[in-house]
This record gives C-alpha cells, structure tokens and sequence, in this order.
C-alpha cells in the first residue's frame, strides 16, 4: 500500500511556517492510517452488505419514473442501485431524443458535467500516492503563470497571506471564482481554447478571499487541477484520464469529445416550458447539444465528460471499494479515506442540506442531510443537466440518477429516486 503521499502531507505540516489550511485533513490521518493497520473491513461496516431489498418498491421506481416524464418534469430518465456490488435496479423511460422519436436507453450516453470533478480530482491523488505531487504544494510550483496572484477586498487588490495549495483547489477553497470573467468567460459554452490557455488566463483573476478560509465553488480550480495533471505526467489531461482511471475501469462509454460511432446514444439536453420540453440551444455549457461539441479543444476538467450509468457504476464501486474494482487498484485505502473527510467546517459549504465538502466529494455531515433518507457519510457528485451519483457506504449501495435538463429543471424525480432506493432497504 503507497502511503508515502500522506506520510509527506504530515512532514510538510510540521515544517510549514505558514497556516495549515486542511485541519480535518491532518487530524483525520492518523486515525485513517491506524484504522487500516487494525484491518477494519469496509467502508459499509455499519450495515449488513446482505440484507435484502424490497424488490416490489425497486420495480415500482419505474412506474414513478414514467410518471415525472409524463408530467413534462424531464425528458426521459436513467436510473441505475448498486447494492453489495450487483445491480439491484436499473431501467429507462421516456425518450432520449424527441425529436426523432428515440427511446432512452439503459446505454443512453450523457453530458454528466461536474460529475467529471471527482475523476480529475482521483487523477491528482494517484499523483500523489506516487509522490509526484503532495496536496501542500503551492500551485505555482508547477503553474509559474499563478505567481504573484492577487486578492480582491471590495475592489482593492492584495497579496494574499499565502499561496493557493493543490488541497485548496479540490476542496473549492482556494478562493478561485467559479466562474472566468476575464477574456475565458465564454469558454465553457465556446470550448474554443486550450486548457493551458483557458488556465493561464485563470490564474490572472484574483481570488474572491483568502485561501483556505471559505468555501466557493469553483470551475477554475477543478480545471487548474487538471492542467497540474498536464504538466506533472507529461501528458494532455484527456490522455491521463482515459489511460490512468477510464480504461482500468472498463468505461468504455465515457469521453470527451464524442466519436461518430457513439452519437445516436447521446441524450439531447432539454429544457422545461409551459410543461413541455423544449431543446436547448447554443447557450447551455458545452454549446448546441446536438453539435456534439464538433471541433472543440477545452476538455473542461471540470464538466467536460459523456457517460453511462453503467460506466459510472464502475468509478463509484472502485470508490466504495477502497479504492479497487475488479481487482484493479486505482487508489489506496488511505486515498479515498482522505478523500472522504470533511474539511469545510465551521463554513457554509455544499448544495444539499446538511452536506460539507472533503476533496472534491459532497458529503452528507450533519443529520439534516437525512431529510433525503441519506445516513451520515455519503457522499456523491451531481452535474449541471441534473445527473448525481450517491455513495452510501453504510449500505454498501450506490445510486446513479441520470437525466439531460437544463434550466428550472425540477429536483423531485432525483430526490423520489433517491428516497424509493434508500427506502427499498429491509
């Protein structure tokens, strides 16, 4: 087991004159590593793996499915329950393009946008683990362009009392904004540069506040992470991905930019008006769904990927799994340990209730977060067309709601998934 990256994140934290801005990270450690040394089983130790599931209220999610998209709350939806490893329930409704009449599919292929952070985000910590990179390094180590980077206060520009971190950037606490307002504010629907472009240009906008000291989340960042891919591996960020986490884990279905043999299983985003769907055009992030981002050169680190629910079941079963799947380790214990652990407390943090951030997860910390029968300590990721994946180590399941809806989307046909599943447990 490669536990050098944490065993250099302690040494640097007792050398470091400057404010150790990942608490809970330096804390939760030792306890992690010493967790691993006494060999507990699982992440799902809370729960018996094998109790049984209600399978009439798993079949009864298809009816309640069909019923969302009857009444215009999305074109059509793909959901997908893992539970002790095998697929409890998976299905399809509706459609996958109206247009042409297409019925979505089990295999239906989406834009499953900031779904993509937690795969770049386990592109750095295989980094680390192989002590090319540590999360305490400055980011201007490997990016120079980020060197004398300022700090907005109500309009006055400072140097900040530090440097931006790696660990800053994936726990959305770097205080990059999440969104470019410089000559890169069009690139997430124009995809029109490169990512060393598009990121040098990043790193000339001050940040919003100081690092470490608050949670915003941030699009520049996660996409920063992604250039640190770039110039540490000698690789384009896409080639990484694909070689390092998609191939490993058989996700053969999950892309950048979508080859011709794919296209008729891509979902068409929609939009909701007057209780209808209505195509979505140019103005959505990634541009014109139905250009299939032709000619585009930003893969967008931080929304940039098409994918399965098949082929995400795989990342998050190797998530749940400590780090393995199918045999294949990607990462180790001590990796999606450190991963998993809260280190926005004490700030506003998260989009669901009762949730916080670790290192690029959503984590449900506080018993609010239950409203949604989520226990304490899942975590997951959604995107921006309303897609979201839920780890649920206390069950030994995972979710996969998959959708392609843009705008005043309704969040009920997630959330009923989401509660039917949970529920469906006996």
């Amino acid at each position: 087991m490669n536990i050098g990256c944490f065993s250099r994140l302690r040494s640097a934290a007792k050398s470091a004159p400057w404010t150790f801005p990942f608490p809970r990270l330096s804390r939760m450690l030792p306890l992690v590593l010493a967790s691993l040394l006494l060999a507990v089983p699982s992440l799902a130790a809370n729960d018996d793996p094998q109790a049984s599931v209600d399978a009439q209220r798993l079949e009864s999610i298809r009816q309640r499915m069909q019923e969302f998209v009857n009444a215009g709350d999305a074109a059509g939806i793909v959901t997908m329950i893992l539970r002790g490893g095998h697929v409890v329930q998976k299905t399809a409704v509706g459609m996958q393009n109206l247009e042409e009449k297409r019925p979505m599919r089990e295999d239906s292929i989406f834009q499953i946008m900031s779904m993509t952070k937690p795969i770049t985000a386990v592109g750095i910590m295989m980094l680390c683990e192989e002590g090319k990179i540590s999360l305490y390094d400055e980011v201007q180590k490997y990016l120079p362009e980020f060197r004398d980077q300022k700090l907005n206060i109500n309009g006055w520009l400072r140097t900040p009392s530090r440097p931006i971190r790696i660990g800053d950037l994936l726990s959305h606490t770097s205080g990059m904004r999440q969104m470019p307002q410089g000559d890169m504010k069009d690139i997430h629907w124009k995809m029109d540069h490169t990512l060393a472009e598009a990121v040098a240009s990043y790193a000339k906008e001050p940040l919003e506040f100081e690092p470490g000291t608050k949670w915003l989340y941030s699009n520049t960042g996660m996409a920063t992470l992604g250039r640190i891919i770039e110039v540490v591996s000698g690789q384009s960020y896409e080639s990484f991905i694909e070689s390092r986490i998609l191939k490993p884990l058989q996700m053969k279905d999950t892309f950048f930019y979508p080859p011709p043999d794919k296209l008729d299983r891509i979902a068409i985003v929609y939009s909701p008006n007057n209780g209808k769907m209505v195509r979505a055009g140019a103005q959505i992030l990634g541009g014109d769904p139905g250009a299939f981002r032709k000619g585009a050169k930003y893969p967008g680190p931080e929304y940039g990927l098409f994918s399965t629910a098949e082929d995400l079941s795989h990342f998050c079963e190797m998530i749940l799994n400590r780090g393995t799947w199918n045999g294949i380790r990607l990462l180790s214990p001590a990796g999606i340990e450190a991963m998993r652990q809260v280190q926005t407390s004490g700030m506003v943090a998260g989009w669901y209730p009762g949730s916080d951030y670790g290192l690029a997860w959503e984590i449900i910390s506080r018993p609010t977060g239950v409203w949604g029968l989520l226990p304490v300590g899942t975590f997951g990721h959604g995107g921006a067309f309303g897609t979201q994946e839920w780890i649920i180590p206390a069950h030994d399941m995972v979710t996969i709601y998959m959708v392609a809806c843009d705008g005043g989307c309704s969040e009920t046909p997630e959330r009923a998934f989401q509660e039917m599943a949970l529920s469906s447990i006996q």
